[in-house]
């Protein structure tokens, strides 16, 4: 009997820790991923998928993109940046699939303005997921999966999950209707 017991423990031990590796981290979060254009597979090569620890401070800056909307926030790849009607106080109401289709914008620091951008409605909201999403004027900011190169802004006007989705001009008020 005496026997058993060491040899009881040994084998628990080794489960646990066989359980414990299996376990494994991810980047990927129920938003579909955290990141700088959140999770999934990307439709354009310059959208990064994911975010790290070492992720650079996003840089914001204004960029005309003609028509109705005019002149509007953009990342610093030019991509369109869009508010979510839907989010509220500041915070993100769009995880799963709605982050990937519109993939929030994070940070790795505090977000720096370029440009027309005002630094002084720059702002940052941690996500559920722990990432850090960066906010203009108080609204979190999200690229669209649908542009596929920087200067589209295809996701103007769009009504999708529950609410609509504007580009914002640098004073923070929303783009095109």
């Amino acid at each position: 009997m005496n026997r058993i017991y060491p040899v009881v423990a040994a084998c628990v031990l080794a489960v646990a820790l066989a359980a414990a590796g299996c376990g494994g981290s991810s980047n990927s979060s129920e938003s579909g991923g955290g990141g700088a254009y959140g999770g999934g597979e990307s439709t354009a090569a310059s959208k990064p998928a994911s975010t790290t620890e070492s992720e650079p401070p996003a840089r914001i800056s204004v960029s005309n993109l003609g028509g109705e909307v005019g002149e509007a926030l953009v990342d610093s790849k030019g991509f369109t940046l869009y508010y979510f009607e839907k989010d509220k106080g500041g915070k993100s109401a769009c995880y799963g699939a709605c982050a990937q289709a519109w993939p929030p914008l994070t940070t790795g620091g505090s977000p720096k303005a370029t440009g027309a951008a005002m630094a002084s409605k720059l702002g940052t909201t941690k996500r559920s997921d722990g990432t850090v999403q960066v906010t203009y004027a108080g609204w979190p900011l999200y690229t669209y999966e649908a542009d596929a190169k920087p200067g589209e802004a295809n996701g103007t006007d769009v009504k999708a999950f529950g609410a609509s989705w504007y580009p914002l001009h640098p004073n923070g008020e929303k783009a095109g209707e």
